[in-house]
């Protein structure tokens, strides 16, 4: 099927048991985001709301809740996509197969955006406050248009095979913004639409932009896609459309044709206004900052026109369903552009961009009797210089050689499984089984990290780590709470009378537990300062050094609440991962500084929530009430939560 508007794919979807029809009001002020969350944790259809509070237009949602859905929606178009991909990264494919790829460039060449005379008829100009204006979480700065195709094009190389279409969040209304005559536009300056308004900047004159909504969800999605150098967004939204980008220009901005709603506007050089709080991917809060501001200049709505939205939180989420269609449709497009990189995974259930994990060649050394990371650590470089990859805190690497050699099955000689890191568990004990941490860790400080991420030093600026392991295993791990830790931390008898002992006793220390191979959890008191805080973990490290060695125990989280981190893998890394900047949160057993180079016996990660930290998304219990209705006997959900 290849939709000619969201309509079209609205009514496919329903036609075929992937959506279904809210037929009550529902308020976009925090229900409808609400009703979105449950529905997506369910595994549920796509949302179609037929009534939104204080708006004429229909709103739908949780499009790309499943690969199912999404493979659906794009089975006719999927494999060619996957296929031009594939040659913009391996061109020699095609001289190989010549005859094979023949589709697949008739496909790419029917992507090819198509220019328009004029505005088509079935457009009329509206006003921002005609919008669902949809509030997702409590203490969000106002309504933002979540699903954005926020359109650019280069001051110097003006026309629409040289912009940018990128999802960069819209702040409709709240904070300091005049409704229906400016918006918030948030981004980061490296990215497409940054790199278009840092050249009108120094051109004197303000960047023309139009954010498209809705239209085929072949657009939506090529607005996050990276793509290989050289394609266009509006020619990948063509390809996976199955259908050209229809387009012109009405005074001086791109119009879609295609889209559901359009806001044109202008950026001029030096404005910004404050924009935030928003409920981000991460699970926290990202906070007020300045931001470009845009005058808008006029709004349309197609006739019948659907406003498709989503809601991001603590992962998973639709978002990611978002990533997993990405990962299908790009393949090894990271392998390609990265030599020696055999896998990359940025962590979902850990925000995405806090943690990254690899694995790499290690052909360096291939003589020595012992094995370290080289190669390794050079494509450790290029992954963290690497798009969006660069925005990741915590990078684990290593190298697949020895796990394949390990010891066979006898009874069948079956080797285990190539390593993944997609089986995390799995690949953290690879990891922590055999990482020299005198060697093998490596910092990067006062560098950028996600803009979204505020455990760092100020916005945008934090510190990142490498642990990158090679070679076969030089220890076992722990596969329960060590006795050691037991007696530290919950007050029992030990043999010595170390002044390090009881100072780590008053601290207050408690429930040490079991996470995964190697991996202990232990609650700590509130972290108050910054001080305190490292004279808190501190005492810990002196304490297992005046005690004794935990060779069996590589990593040690400091939580405030250690059940909370230890009950599941996604809980452990998300609360890990998120609350730590590793420059200021790593600490070392017996740690030793070798020509400016830093390493310990044992790696202790202070993961308890700072002061400065942004604040957690948490639900409304008032909201959580009145949805109950729609799931209730009778209501247009009843029997999606099971």
């Amino acid at each position: 099927m290849k939709y000619a508007s969201l309509q079209e794919c609205v009514l496919d979807l329903e036609k075929h048991g992937h959506l279904i029809r809210i037929k009550e009001e529902v308020d976009p002020y925090l229900e409808m985001a609400a009703i979105q969350l449950k529905v997506y944790a369910a595994g549920g259809p796509a949302l179609l709301f037929e009534k939104v509070k204080g708006s004429k237009y229909q709103a739908v949602s949780n499009l790309f809740g499943t690969m199912e859905r999404s493979k659906f929606i794009f089975r006719d178009t999927i494999e060619k996509t996957q296929e031009v991909i594939a040659l913009r990264n391996d061109p020699a494919k095609a001289l190989k197969k010549p005859f094979r790829y023949i589709g697949t460039g008739l496909a790419a060449r029917k992507a090819l955006p198509i220019k328009k005379n004029k505005l088509p008829a079935h457009f009329e100009e509206i006003q921002i406050s005609d919008l669902p204006l949809i509030k997702s979480w409590k203490n969000d700065g106002g309504a933002f248009v979540t699903l954005p195709q926020v359109y650019s094009e280069d001051p110097e190389k003006p026309g629409i095979m040289n912009a940018n279409l990128g999802m960069y969040r819209i702040q409709l209304d709240g904070n300091e913004y005049e409704l229906n005559k400016e918006v918030g536009v948030h981004y980061q300056i490296h990215r497409g639409i940054g790199v278009h308004q840092s050249k009108a900047n120094k051109l004197g004159q303000p960047l023309k932009v139009s954010c498209f909504i809705g239209g085929p969800p072949s657009h939506t999605l090529s607005a996050v896609m990276p793509l290989p150098e050289g394609m266009s967004e509006l020619t990948f939204a063509g390809l996976l459309a199955g259908r050209h980008f229809r387009y012109s220009y009405v005074d001086g901005y791109c119009i879609s044709h295609d889209a559901d709603f359009i806001i044109t506007g202008e950026i001029y050089p030096g404005e910004t206004k404050p924009e935030g709080p928003f409920g981000d991917h991460l699970g926290y809060y990202s906070l007020v900052h300045p931001f470009p501001v845009m005058r808008v200049h006029k709004v349309y709505a197609r006739r019948n026109a659907i406003y498709p939205f989503t809601v991001v939180g603590r992962p998973p989420q639709e978002d990611t369903s978002f990533g997993e269609l990405i990962h299908e449709l790009t393949g090894g497009a990271v392998n390609k552009e990265i030599p020696g990189v055999k896998e990359v995974q940025a962590v979902d259930a850990a925000g995405v961009h806090p943690l990254l994990l690899a694995i790499g060649s290690e052909r360096y050394t291939p003589f020595q009797q012992t094995k370290q990371p080289a190669e390794l650590l050079t494509i450790a470089n290029r992954i963290l210089g690497t798009g969006q990859l660069s925005l990741a805190k915590y990078l684990f690497i290593a190298a697949e050689d020895a796990y394949s050699s390990e010891q066979k099955d006898g009874a069948h000689n079956n080797q285990k499984p190539a390593l993944s890191t997609y089986r995390v568990e799995e690949f953290f004990t690879y990891i922590l089984e055999r990482i020299d941490l005198q060697r093998d860790i490596h910092f990067q400080t006062n560098t950028t990290i996600d803009t979204l991420d505020y455990t760092g030093m100020g916005l945008n600026k934090g510190s990142k780590v490498i642990f990158a392991a090679v070679g076969e295993p030089v220890r076992e791990l722990c596969r329960q709470v060590p006795r050691l830790l037991e007696q530290l931390v919950d007050q029992q008898p030990l043999d010595s009378n170390d002044p390090a002992l009881e100072k780590l006793r008053s601290v207050g220390f408690s429930q040490p537990s079991y996470v995964m191979p190697g991996v202990i959890a232990i609650e700590a008191p509130a972290y108050t300062s910054r001080f305190k805080g490292e004279e808190d973990v501190q005492s810990l490290c002196e304490a297992i050094n005046a005690a004794g060695k935990l060779p069996d125990c590589p990593l040690i989280i400091v939580c405030d609440d250690s059940r909370f981190v230890s009950e599941s893998l996604s809980n452990f890394l998300w609360a890990t991962f998120t609350r730590s900047n590793p420059s200021h949160d790593i600490y070392g057993v017996n740690s030793t500084m070798d020509y400016k180079h830093w390493g310990c016996d044992n790696v202790i990660i202070d993961a308890r929530r700072k002061p400065h930290h942004a604040p957690p998304l948490l639900p409304d219990e008032e909201v959580e009430e009145n949805i109950k209705r729609l799931f209730a006997s009778g209501g247009s959900l009843e029997g999606i939560l099971k």
